[in-house]
């Protein structure tokens, strides 16, 4: 387990709507939420699953972030991609969970490890954190995560189910 990973809204929106928030402590002791994010959230107002979540959840970590570099702005991501990769480039090897394609895209090229919101719950699957991962991902979609059919029997069949 790392010592810390640093999470894009979706992925934390989608984890604690779907209550499975508790599948994050799995990868890492601390997650890491970039005030870009966690401003985002908050916004939502004090009865969000997610505001929450940031204000409860001891193991959630709210990060300032001093400086986006160049080489993430020249990507034009949004505020909390941008947050994530910035602050993942000033600690070097730690892992960020963006489902943004471009995002991921901009995480790879700066060879920042990075996972998705349906990479949780496989990696969970394949640690036996869970018994079924089928449900956990429907789960998610019921709280708006979108995943083609398609995406869906392969990542199951990944697992073996």
């Amino acid at each position: 387990m790392a010592d810390k990973a640093i999470i894009n809204a979706s992925p934390l929106i989608f984890l604690s709507r779907s209550r499975h928030l508790d599948l994050l402590q799995a990868f890492a002791n601390e997650v890491w939420v970039p005030e870009p994010v966690a401003t985002e959230i908050l916004h939502r107002g004090r009865h969000d699953a997610t505001a929450q979540a940031i204000e409860q959840t001891e193991w959630l970590i709210t990060r300032p972030v001093a400086h986006i570099p160049t080489a993430v702005t020249e990507w034009r991501l949004g505020a909390g991609e941008s947050s994530v990769l910035a602050l993942a480039s000033e600690h070097p090897g730690t892992e960020v969970i963006i489902d943004d394609l471009a995002g991921r895209k901009c995480a790879a090229s700066l060879n920042i490890p990075v996972r998705g919101t349906l990479g949780i719950v496989l990696v969970a699957k394949k640690r036996g954190l869970i018994p079924k991962a089928r449900p956990v991902i429907e789960d998610m979609m019921a709280a708006g995560l979108y995943l083609s059919r398609k995406v869906v029997d392969e990542a199951s069949r990944r697992v073996g189910e």
